[in-house]
Protein backbone atom coordinates (compact mmCIF):
# COMPACT_ATOMS: atom_id res chain seq x y z
CA UNK A 1 0.00 0.00 0.00
CA UNK A 2 1.44 3.33 -1.19
CA UNK A 3 1.65 5.67 2.13
CA UNK A 4 2.96 9.32 1.88
CA UNK A 5 5.16 10.00 3.65
CA UNK A 6 4.89 14.06 5.10
CA UNK A 7 7.09 16.06 7.05
CA UNK A 8 5.91 19.40 7.48
CA UNK A 9 1.86 20.09 8.38
CA UNK A 10 1.90 22.05 5.78
CA UNK A 11 1.94 18.67 3.36
CA UNK A 12 -0.76 17.62 5.49
CA UNK A 13 -2.57 20.64 4.94
CA UNK A 14 -2.25 20.48 1.02
CA UNK A 15 -5.11 20.00 -1.31
CA UNK A 16 -3.12 16.88 -2.67
CA UNK A 17 -1.41 13.89 -1.20
CA UNK A 18 1.35 13.75 -3.07
CA UNK A 19 2.51 14.88 -6.95
CA UNK A 20 0.91 10.87 -7.88
CA UNK A 21 -2.57 12.05 -7.19
CA UNK A 22 -2.01 15.40 -8.47
CA UNK A 23 -1.43 13.49 -11.82
CA UNK A 24 -4.30 11.46 -11.16
CA UNK A 25 -6.70 14.29 -10.90
CA UNK A 26 -5.14 15.99 -14.24
CA UNK A 27 -5.87 12.88 -16.58
CA UNK A 28 -9.36 12.44 -14.97
CA UNK A 29 -9.80 16.04 -16.18
CA UNK A 30 -8.80 15.56 -19.39
CA UNK A 31 -10.96 12.18 -19.88
CA UNK A 32 -14.25 14.27 -18.46
CA UNK A 33 -13.13 17.45 -21.34
CA UNK A 34 -12.43 14.37 -24.13
CA UNK A 35 -16.11 12.69 -23.20
CA UNK A 36 -18.15 14.38 -25.44
CA UNK A 37 -16.19 12.83 -28.04
CA UNK A 38 -17.18 9.09 -27.02
CA UNK A 39 -20.37 9.60 -26.24
CA UNK A 40 -21.66 13.07 -28.02
CA UNK A 41 -25.39 10.98 -27.99
CA UNK A 42 -25.60 11.59 -24.33
CA UNK A 43 -24.23 14.95 -23.68
CA UNK A 44 -28.22 15.88 -22.34
CA UNK A 45 -27.82 13.08 -19.44
CA UNK A 46 -24.05 13.93 -18.75
CA UNK A 47 -25.01 17.33 -18.12
CA UNK A 48 -27.69 16.64 -16.12
CA UNK A 49 -24.97 14.45 -13.79
CA UNK A 50 -22.38 17.56 -13.53
CA UNK A 51 -25.71 19.73 -12.50
CA UNK A 52 -26.33 17.01 -9.95
CA UNK A 53 -22.61 16.95 -8.77
CA UNK A 54 -22.71 20.74 -7.66
CA UNK A 55 -26.25 19.69 -5.84
CA UNK A 56 -24.40 16.62 -4.26
CA UNK A 57 -21.10 18.53 -3.09
CA UNK A 58 -23.64 21.10 -1.98
CA UNK A 59 -25.17 18.86 0.53
CA UNK A 60 -22.58 16.72 1.47
CA UNK A 61 -21.57 19.81 3.30
CA UNK A 62 -24.08 20.15 5.78
CA UNK A 63 -25.24 16.34 5.79
CA UNK A 64 -21.96 14.52 4.99
CA UNK A 65 -18.96 17.36 7.16
CA UNK A 66 -21.47 18.82 9.39
CA UNK A 67 -24.03 16.60 10.72
CA UNK A 68 -27.39 18.55 9.52
CA UNK A 69 -29.86 16.71 7.34
CA UNK A 70 -31.89 18.76 5.32
CA UNK A 71 -35.12 17.79 3.19
CA UNK A 72 -35.28 20.97 1.85
CA UNK A 73 -32.59 21.88 -0.69
CA UNK A 74 -35.01 21.36 -3.28
CA UNK A 75 -36.25 24.83 -2.21
CA UNK A 76 -32.84 26.61 -2.17
CA UNK A 77 -32.29 25.20 -6.00
CA UNK A 78 -36.04 26.30 -6.82
CA UNK A 79 -34.52 29.78 -5.04
CA UNK A 80 -31.65 29.87 -7.24
CA UNK A 81 -33.46 28.80 -10.91
CA UNK A 82 -36.30 31.53 -10.24
CA UNK A 83 -33.84 34.48 -8.97
CA UNK A 84 -31.49 34.01 -11.76
CA UNK A 85 -34.32 33.50 -14.46
CA UNK A 86 -35.57 37.55 -13.03
CA UNK A 87 -32.29 38.91 -12.83
CA UNK A 88 -31.41 37.82 -16.58
CA UNK A 89 -34.70 37.99 -18.31
CA UNK A 90 -36.71 40.40 -16.91
CA UNK A 91 -33.38 43.02 -14.73
CA UNK A 92 -31.59 42.46 -18.16
CA UNK A 93 -28.21 41.79 -15.89
CA UNK A 94 -24.98 39.89 -17.66
CA UNK A 95 -25.59 36.38 -17.15
CA UNK A 96 -22.59 35.59 -14.51
CA UNK A 97 -23.84 38.84 -12.03
CA UNK A 98 -27.37 37.09 -12.18
CA UNK A 99 -26.16 33.88 -11.04
CA UNK A 100 -23.88 35.25 -8.30
CA UNK A 101 -27.15 37.52 -7.05
CA UNK A 102 -28.88 34.33 -7.36
CA UNK A 103 -26.57 32.17 -5.03
CA UNK A 104 -26.13 35.40 -2.89
CA UNK A 105 -30.40 34.87 -2.64
CA UNK A 106 -30.00 31.13 -2.16
CA UNK A 107 -27.44 31.54 1.10
CA UNK A 108 -29.74 34.21 2.46
CA UNK A 109 -31.83 31.60 2.68
CA UNK A 110 -29.45 29.21 4.09
CA UNK A 111 -28.90 31.69 6.96
CA UNK A 112 -33.11 32.21 7.77
CA UNK A 113 -33.47 28.69 7.39
CA UNK A 114 -30.16 27.74 9.77
CA UNK A 115 -30.74 30.82 12.14
CA UNK A 116 -34.41 29.06 13.91
CA UNK A 117 -32.74 25.38 13.24
CA UNK A 118 -29.96 25.86 15.75
CA UNK A 119 -31.71 24.73 18.40
CA UNK A 120 -32.75 21.86 16.23
CA UNK A 121 -31.11 18.58 15.60
CA UNK A 122 -31.95 14.98 14.18
CA UNK A 123 -35.39 14.35 12.77
CA UNK A 124 -36.74 17.46 14.36
CA UNK A 125 -34.27 19.71 12.05
CA UNK A 126 -35.33 17.69 8.94
CA UNK A 127 -39.23 18.22 10.23
CA UNK A 128 -37.88 21.93 9.83
CA UNK A 129 -36.40 21.85 6.59
CA UNK A 130 -39.23 19.88 4.81
CA UNK A 131 -41.95 22.48 6.31
CA UNK A 132 -39.53 24.84 4.84
CA UNK A 133 -39.81 23.42 1.38
CA UNK A 134 -43.48 23.11 1.71
CA UNK A 135 -43.78 26.99 2.16
CA UNK A 136 -41.35 27.65 -0.53
CA UNK A 137 -43.09 25.41 -2.76
CA UNK A 138 -46.01 27.34 -2.13
CA UNK A 139 -44.33 31.01 -2.55
CA UNK A 140 -43.71 29.81 -6.41
CA UNK A 141 -46.99 29.53 -7.06
CA UNK A 142 -48.76 32.30 -5.41
CA UNK A 143 -45.76 34.95 -6.58
CA UNK A 144 -47.30 35.25 -10.08
CA UNK A 145 -45.13 38.55 -10.75
CA UNK A 146 -41.61 36.36 -10.27
CA UNK A 147 -42.36 33.18 -11.28
CA UNK A 148 -45.53 32.80 -13.36
CA UNK A 149 -46.98 30.72 -10.81
CA UNK A 150 -48.74 27.58 -12.25
CA UNK A 151 -48.08 28.45 -16.32
CA UNK A 152 -44.81 28.12 -15.44
CA UNK A 153 -41.69 30.28 -16.76
CA UNK A 154 -39.95 29.76 -20.20
CA UNK A 155 -36.11 29.89 -19.56
CA UNK A 156 -33.56 31.27 -22.65
CA UNK A 157 -30.37 29.35 -23.67
CA UNK A 158 -27.78 31.36 -21.99
CA UNK A 159 -25.77 33.78 -23.22
CA UNK A 160 -22.14 34.92 -21.65
CA UNK A 161 -20.19 38.06 -22.93
CA UNK A 162 -21.98 37.70 -26.22
CA UNK A 163 -21.35 34.24 -27.02
CA UNK A 164 -24.45 31.64 -26.85
CA UNK A 165 -24.10 28.64 -25.21
CA UNK A 166 -27.08 26.80 -27.15
CA UNK A 167 -25.45 23.63 -28.08
CA UNK A 168 -25.10 20.36 -26.19
CA UNK A 169 -21.44 20.49 -26.39
CA UNK A 170 -21.20 24.54 -25.23
CA UNK A 171 -23.34 23.75 -22.02
CA UNK A 172 -21.82 20.92 -21.54
CA UNK A 173 -18.15 22.60 -20.62
CA UNK A 174 -20.47 25.25 -19.13
CA UNK A 175 -21.35 23.03 -16.86
CA UNK A 176 -18.39 21.58 -16.40
CA UNK A 177 -16.42 25.02 -15.38
CA UNK A 178 -18.74 25.79 -12.65
CA UNK A 179 -18.83 22.17 -11.24
CA UNK A 180 -14.83 22.16 -10.82
CA UNK A 181 -15.47 25.97 -9.21
CA UNK A 182 -17.14 24.94 -6.26
CA UNK A 183 -15.34 21.40 -6.23
CA UNK A 184 -11.99 23.60 -5.79
CA UNK A 185 -13.48 25.82 -3.56
CA UNK A 186 -15.08 23.22 -0.88
CA UNK A 187 -12.13 21.10 -0.82
CA UNK A 188 -10.25 24.09 0.44
CA UNK A 189 -12.78 25.37 2.72
CA UNK A 190 -12.67 21.53 4.18
CA UNK A 191 -9.30 21.97 4.87
CA UNK A 192 -9.06 25.26 6.58
CA UNK A 193 -10.34 25.84 10.13
CA UNK A 194 -14.07 26.45 8.86
CA UNK A 195 -14.47 22.72 7.58
CA UNK A 196 -12.08 21.07 10.61
CA UNK A 197 -15.02 23.15 13.13
CA UNK A 198 -17.97 21.41 11.01
CA UNK A 199 -16.38 18.02 11.18
CA UNK A 200 -16.02 18.51 14.73
CA UNK A 201 -19.89 19.77 14.96
CA UNK A 202 -21.02 16.27 13.30
CA UNK A 203 -18.72 14.18 15.41
CA UNK A 204 -19.56 15.55 18.81
CA UNK A 205 -21.16 19.01 19.32
CA UNK A 206 -20.05 18.96 23.30
CA UNK A 207 -16.68 18.03 22.34
CA UNK A 208 -16.66 20.76 19.36
CA UNK A 209 -18.03 23.44 22.06
CA UNK A 210 -15.57 22.04 24.66
CA UNK A 211 -12.93 23.49 22.17
CA UNK A 212 -14.28 26.44 21.60
CA UNK A 213 -16.30 26.08 18.42
CA UNK A 214 -18.41 28.61 18.12
CA UNK A 215 -21.73 26.38 17.27
CA UNK A 216 -24.07 28.87 15.96
CA UNK A 217 -21.81 30.57 14.05
CA UNK A 218 -20.48 27.57 11.97
CA UNK A 219 -23.92 25.91 11.37
CA UNK A 220 -25.50 28.82 9.76
CA UNK A 221 -22.42 29.13 8.27
CA UNK A 222 -22.56 25.69 6.96
CA UNK A 223 -26.48 26.70 5.81
CA UNK A 224 -25.55 29.65 3.85
CA UNK A 225 -22.54 27.71 2.28
CA UNK A 226 -24.62 24.73 1.24
CA UNK A 227 -27.52 27.18 0.20
CA UNK A 228 -25.31 29.26 -1.89
CA UNK A 229 -24.05 26.44 -4.02
CA UNK A 230 -27.54 25.05 -4.56
CA UNK A 231 -28.98 28.52 -6.02
CA UNK A 232 -25.64 28.44 -8.05
CA UNK A 233 -26.82 24.88 -9.32
CA UNK A 234 -30.36 26.34 -9.54
CA UNK A 235 -29.35 28.92 -12.35
CA UNK A 236 -28.23 25.95 -14.48
CA UNK A 237 -30.63 23.76 -13.56
CA UNK A 238 -33.35 26.33 -15.05
CA UNK A 239 -31.41 26.43 -18.47
CA UNK A 240 -31.02 22.81 -18.48
CA UNK A 241 -34.67 22.00 -18.35
CA UNK A 242 -35.85 24.96 -20.38
CA UNK A 243 -38.99 25.45 -18.63
CA UNK A 244 -39.85 26.59 -14.63
CA UNK A 245 -42.87 25.57 -13.04
CA UNK A 246 -43.33 25.38 -9.05
CA UNK A 247 -43.91 21.50 -8.80
CA UNK A 248 -40.56 20.47 -10.00
CA UNK A 249 -39.13 21.46 -6.91
CA UNK A 250 -41.11 18.82 -4.31
CA UNK A 251 -40.06 17.08 -1.71
CA UNK A 252 -39.54 14.43 -4.02
CA UNK A 253 -36.30 16.28 -5.70
CA UNK A 254 -35.10 16.88 -1.83
CA UNK A 255 -35.47 13.26 -1.35
CA UNK A 256 -33.38 11.94 -4.86
CA UNK A 257 -30.84 14.86 -3.51
CA UNK A 258 -30.43 13.16 0.06
CA UNK A 259 -30.19 9.81 -1.95
CA UNK A 260 -27.41 11.19 -4.02
CA UNK A 261 -24.99 11.78 -0.57
CA UNK A 262 -26.15 8.82 1.10
CA UNK A 263 -25.85 6.36 -1.96
CA UNK A 264 -22.07 7.64 -2.75
CA UNK A 265 -21.19 7.81 0.66
CA UNK A 266 -21.43 10.62 3.30
CA UNK A 267 -18.32 12.66 4.31
CA UNK A 268 -16.53 12.74 0.80
CA UNK A 269 -16.74 14.96 -2.05
CA UNK A 270 -16.12 11.97 -4.03
CA UNK A 271 -19.20 10.33 -2.53
CA UNK A 272 -21.07 13.45 -4.16
CA UNK A 273 -19.86 13.14 -7.45
CA UNK A 274 -20.56 8.60 -7.52
CA UNK A 275 -24.30 9.95 -6.25
CA UNK A 276 -24.63 12.41 -8.73
CA UNK A 277 -23.80 9.82 -10.91
CA UNK A 278 -26.31 7.40 -9.97
CA UNK A 279 -28.65 9.83 -9.44
CA UNK A 280 -28.98 11.43 -12.77
CA UNK A 281 -28.70 8.01 -15.05
CA UNK A 282 -30.81 6.16 -12.70
CA UNK A 283 -34.55 7.70 -14.24
CA UNK A 284 -32.38 7.00 -17.65
CA UNK A 285 -32.07 3.31 -16.41
CA UNK A 286 -35.76 2.82 -15.48
CA UNK A 287 -36.93 4.44 -18.68
CA UNK A 288 -34.81 1.71 -20.58
CA UNK A 289 -36.40 -0.81 -18.50
CA UNK A 290 -40.18 0.08 -19.08
CA UNK A 291 -39.45 -0.43 -22.73
CA UNK A 292 -37.66 -3.55 -22.75
CA UNK A 293 -38.33 -5.66 -19.65
CA UNK A 294 -41.46 -6.41 -20.36
CA UNK A 295 -40.68 -7.70 -24.09
CA UNK A 296 -37.41 -9.63 -21.96
CA UNK A 297 -40.17 -11.42 -19.70
CA UNK A 298 -41.97 -12.57 -22.36
CA UNK A 299 -39.53 -13.94 -24.29
CA UNK A 300 -38.61 -16.03 -21.40
CA UNK A 301 -42.01 -16.83 -20.86
CA UNK A 302 -42.68 -18.13 -24.29
CA UNK A 303 -40.84 -21.07 -23.43
CA UNK A 304 -43.83 -22.48 -22.03
CA UNK A 305 -46.42 -21.44 -24.87
CA UNK A 306 -47.32 -18.12 -26.73
CA UNK A 307 -50.15 -17.82 -24.20
CA UNK A 308 -47.87 -17.55 -21.16
CA UNK A 309 -45.68 -15.29 -22.97
CA UNK A 310 -48.42 -13.01 -23.85
CA UNK A 311 -49.69 -13.04 -20.71
CA UNK A 312 -46.70 -12.56 -18.79
CA UNK A 313 -45.55 -9.24 -21.18
CA UNK A 314 -49.23 -7.74 -19.92
CA UNK A 315 -48.32 -8.28 -16.65
CA UNK A 316 -45.13 -7.07 -16.66
CA UNK A 317 -46.11 -4.24 -18.30
CA UNK A 318 -48.94 -3.04 -16.66
CA UNK A 319 -46.46 -2.99 -13.02
CA UNK A 320 -43.79 -0.99 -15.03
CA UNK A 321 -46.12 0.98 -15.91
CA UNK A 322 -47.68 2.07 -12.63
CA UNK A 323 -47.08 5.72 -11.57
CA UNK A 324 -45.03 5.79 -8.62
CA UNK A 325 -42.68 3.09 -9.36
CA UNK A 326 -39.93 5.83 -9.24
CA UNK A 327 -40.02 7.47 -6.12
CA UNK A 328 -40.95 3.59 -4.94
CA UNK A 329 -37.21 2.44 -6.49
CA UNK A 330 -35.67 6.16 -4.90
CA UNK A 331 -37.13 4.98 -1.77
CA UNK A 332 -36.23 1.02 -1.74
CA UNK A 333 -32.40 2.02 -2.85
CA UNK A 334 -31.65 4.12 0.00
CA UNK A 335 -33.04 1.74 2.19
CA UNK A 336 -30.69 -0.54 0.94
CA UNK A 337 -28.04 0.89 1.05
CA UNK A 338 -28.78 2.59 4.94
CA UNK A 339 -28.64 -1.41 5.90
CA UNK A 340 -26.16 -3.23 3.55
CA UNK A 341 -23.45 -0.31 2.52
CA UNK A 342 -23.27 2.81 4.63
CA UNK A 343 -20.38 4.07 3.60
CA UNK A 344 -21.59 4.25 -0.11
CA UNK A 345 -20.39 3.59 -3.27
CA UNK A 346 -17.16 5.67 -2.56
CA UNK A 347 -16.65 3.47 0.78
CA UNK A 348 -17.66 0.27 -1.27
CA UNK A 349 -14.46 1.47 -3.22
CA UNK A 350 -12.32 2.31 -0.37
CA UNK A 351 -12.88 -0.91 0.65
CA UNK A 352 -11.84 -2.83 -2.56
CA UNK A 353 -8.61 -0.04 -3.14
CA UNK A 354 -7.62 -1.17 0.93
CA UNK A 355 -8.00 -5.02 0.37
CA UNK A 356 -5.82 -5.54 -2.57
CA UNK A 357 -3.46 -3.04 -1.33
CA UNK A 358 -3.02 -5.19 2.18
CA UNK A 359 -3.79 -8.89 1.23
CA UNK A 360 -3.33 -11.13 2.27
CA UNK A 361 -3.02 -8.79 5.71
CA UNK A 362 -6.60 -7.58 4.98
CA UNK A 363 -9.06 -7.36 7.93
CA UNK A 364 -12.55 -6.93 7.67
CA UNK A 365 -12.50 -5.22 11.07
CA UNK A 366 -10.60 -2.03 9.23
CA UNK A 367 -14.43 -0.20 8.12
CA UNK A 368 -16.58 -1.53 11.15
CA UNK A 369 -18.43 1.21 12.28
CA UNK A 370 -17.30 2.49 15.58
CA UNK A 371 -19.71 3.37 17.98
CA UNK A 372 -20.57 6.34 19.19
CA UNK A 373 -20.12 7.47 22.84
CA UNK A 374 -23.38 8.84 23.99
CA UNK A 375 -23.80 10.56 27.46
CA UNK A 376 -26.94 8.48 28.02
CA UNK A 377 -24.92 5.47 27.46
CA UNK A 378 -22.48 6.44 29.69
CA UNK A 379 -24.94 7.11 32.37
CA UNK A 380 -26.65 3.88 31.68
CA UNK A 381 -23.73 2.04 32.31
CA UNK A 382 -22.73 3.82 35.05
CA UNK A 383 -26.16 2.82 36.80
CA UNK A 384 -25.86 -0.93 35.88
CA UNK A 385 -23.00 -1.48 37.73
CA UNK A 386 -23.60 -3.39 40.81
CA UNK A 387 -22.90 -1.39 43.71
CA UNK A 388 -20.82 -2.27 46.57
CA UNK A 389 -22.36 -0.96 50.09
CA UNK A 390 -19.83 -1.87 52.30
Amino acid sequence: MRVPFKTTYDQDLGLFQDPVQRRWYAALLAAVILLPLAVPDFLVDISMVLIYGICGVSLMVLAGYTGLVSLGHAAFLGIGAYAHVYFLQDLHLPWIVAMALAAGLSAAAGVLVGLPALRMTGVYLTIATLAFALIIQEVFTRWEHVTHGLKGRPVDKPVIFGVSFTSDLAFYFLCLAVLIAPLWLTANVLRASTGRAWVAIRDSEIAAQSMGVHLARYKTMAFAYSAGLMGAAGALFAHKIGFLAPDIFSVLLSIQFLLMVVVGGLGSLHGALYGAIFVALLPVLISEARDNVPQWAGHAAAVLGRDAGNAVYLAVDRFVKQPGLEPGIFGLILVLFILFEPLGIYGRWRKHQVFFSTFPLYKRATFRRQKTYMRADGLRSASSRPRSWG
